[in-house]
Formats: C-alpha cells, structure tokens, sequence
C-alpha cells in the first residue's frame, strides 16, 4: 500500500495542483479552444456594435411618453434592408454627420398627403388611428405631399407647441434604422 503525503492528498484529491480548477473555469480545459472562441466572440461583437446596432441616448421630451430623456436604445441598422420603414415605426434619422441624430415617429409613408386638424393626424384626408399617442394635440397644418422617397416624421410628445417641435419630411437615405424599445 502506498504511503500517503498529507500534504498532496486532501480527501482522496490530489492538491499538488491547488489552483488547476481556477485555471480551469478560466481559460477551460483547451486553453487554445477558449482563445479561438474568445477571438471570434469579439470579432462578432465589433460586427454587431460598428455595423448592426448603434446606441443612442435620447435627449429632450419630443418623445415623451414612449421614449424618456436620457434614456438609452438601440438602433437595428439591417431593420429596412429589404423593405422600408413602416407607419408607426419609430425611427433614427441622420441630420449631419454620425453623431446628431434625431428619434421619430414615421406617420407618412411614400406619396401620401400629410396634414395635422385640431390635434388629428390626417393621412389622404382620412383620421390616422394613434395607439401610442398619449398627449393631448391641437395643432394645425396644411395638407403636405410626400416624395416618392420621402416619410414624414414626428415626436410622439405632441403636447409641446408646434414651434418647438422638430417633425415633417425625411427622405428614406437619411433614415438610419428602426429602434428597439
């Protein structure tokens, strides 16, 4: 029978190795496997976070209450790579350079008639339903044409005077992508 040294057995473990376990969870049993995984899970990340989703921090109230100020969202990129943004969709639209930006709502689509009665979005005349329209409207504006590459956009926060509000036409090159909420 062999003699034991109490300092390398513990419980029938060997404890010659006392930190291998650490080594273990850290880096796994093939530590070359865990690097060529570690390296592909950061080129996927630099893919998805220069490429895919952009992060953004709203600033002001225009979209209240969907959006609160500083809060922080993500922007789908490939969101309208096969189709255009549709009505309702909440959009980043790029006004100069990459780092202004404004958060909207798209209301008008291609070649419709947008105009604002007493508070009520009319899209060709017609009363356009607003489920997430919270805030009491009255402004007014003239029925407007849309291009055939052109959206109109708006903030949900409809309560602030007319003159304070940024809204109206966005041609689709300067809509970067669809927000996740």
């Amino acid at each position: 029978m062999p003699t034991q040294n109490p300092v390398h057995q513990l419980n029938g473990r060997d404890r010659s190795q006392p930190y291998r376990w650490l080594r273990i969870v850290l880096f796994g049993r093939n530590p070359k496997v865990t690097l060529v995984r570690l390296a592909v899970l950061v080129a996927i990340c630099f893919i998805v976070f220069k490429f895919v989703l952009l992060h953004i921090r709203v600033e002001g109230i225009s979209m209240l209450p969907t959006y609160q100020d500083q809060s922080a969202h993500f922007v789908n990129r490939l969101a309208y790579l096969w189709h255009g943004p549709q009505r309702g969709d909440v959009v980043c639209i790029r006004l100069a350079g990459i780092h202004l930006m404004y958060l909207k709502r798209v209301i008008g689509l291609p070649g419709e008639t947008v105009a604002f009665a007493n508070g009520r979005v009319l899209i060709n005349g017609e009363a356009l339903e607003e489920p997430y329209e919270k805030l009491p409207c009255d402004w007014n504006r003239p029925p407007e044409k849309l291009g055939a590459d052109e959206y109109f956009v708006v903030g949900d926060n409809r309560s602030m005077p007319e003159e304070l509000h940024t809204f109206g036409k966005a041609e689709r090159s300067r809509i970067v992508g669809k927000t996740f909420k």
